[in-house]
């Protein structure tokens, strides 16, 4: 008897990565899961396979569990609406909604594609929203479901070269927020995580010098998909109903938990300001306050668990 037993799940992009893993482990965990995969390559757009969803879907069923593959896109609604159809025709019901789901297409801003924008937007910002709404009404109508979203520290904090990227993960915490808030009373539960985790789409991102060489070597040994993955079907438990709205992170064996924008500074002027008077006194009196360009992404101190 696992933390999942008698809840059913859907997993996007399973058949790699954190996807893979979060399917394999939910699955061990009790849950009967939908594997869903496009079965494309990193950057999209290309030829699709059921390949890797099915490939997943056999290992599941090999070790005793239940599991179906799906190989259709969550860039289409209709499509995201079948999955939901399939979970509860094949397994009757569905209870969470795993969606690490994602592509890349890096450039620095000045040379985006539009073409490059819109692809990345829709697989990560449009696919949530998809997978989401899909699931949302049956969610409601049994007072019951979990969605875990997939963010990112380049839409979090910043990444050079990831304008796209970026602006889908931080839309997806917006979503994620809404999502919760709205679902509250229904038991209806969002969290986001921010993965650091060794899979072909780290792996995609050009090494630049000896040292970040060395950190990605460090990397591929201490960080890997199934770490972030058993944070996500932990968030689909029952015994996680009480957490929602919050943003998480995996890195290696840490998991973090994010702040999220609030004010941090507030200045009056009872006769209001001026462009001038900003430029005097505002901004002087705030920029201690200011957050660098090239602020890590340090955590606190980690505790053991």
């Amino acid at each position: 008897m696992g933390v999942l037993a008698g809840k059913v799940v859907l997993v996007t992009g399973g058949g790699n990565g954190i996807g893979r893993d979060c399917a394999l482990i939910a699955a061990c965990e009790g849950a009967k899961v939908v594997v869903n995969d496009l079965g494309g390559g990193l950057h999209g757009g290309d030829e699709c396979s059921t390949g890797p969803a099915e490939t997943v879907a056999q290992e599941i069923r090999a070790a005793g569990g239940e599991a179906v593959s799906n190989s259709e896109s969550v860039t289409s609604l209709a499509a995201a609406q079948g999955m939901v159809r399939q979970a509860i025709d094949t397994f009757g019901g569905l209870h969470a909604v795993i969606n690490p789901a994602g592509i890349l297409r890096d450039h620095m801003f000045h040379k985006m594609d539009p073409a490059d924008w819109d692809a990345v937007i829709d697989v990560h910002l449009r696919g949530s929203f998809n997978v989401c709404r899909a699931a949302i009404e049956h969610f409601r109508e049994q007072h019951d479901g979990s969605f875990v979203l997939f963010t990112s520290t380049s839409g979090l904090i910043g990444n050079v070269g990831q304008t796209n990227y970026a602006a889908a993960k931080l839309g997806i915490m917006g979503l994620s927020r809404v999502l919760a808030m709205e679902g509250a009373s229904r038991n209806v539960r969002s969290n986001i995580i921010a993965p650091v985790a060794w899979t072909r789409m780290t792996q995609s991102v050009p090494i630049k010098d000896e040292a970040q060489a060395e950190r990605r070597k460090r990397m591929a040994e201490t960080v890997r998909p199934d770490q972030p993955a058993k944070l996500a079907v932990a968030l689909c438990a029952e015994a996680a109903r009480g957490v929602s709205g919050q943003i998480f992170g995996a890195r290696g064996d840490d998991v973090l938990l994010y702040s999220q924008p609030r004010p941090i500074a507030t200045l009056h002027k009872d006769e209001g300001w001026t462009p001038a008077s900003l430029l005097a006194e505002a901004f002087p009196q705030m920029s201690e306050q200011f957050y660098p360009l090239s602020q890590p992404w340090a955590a606190a101190p980690a505790k053991k668990g």
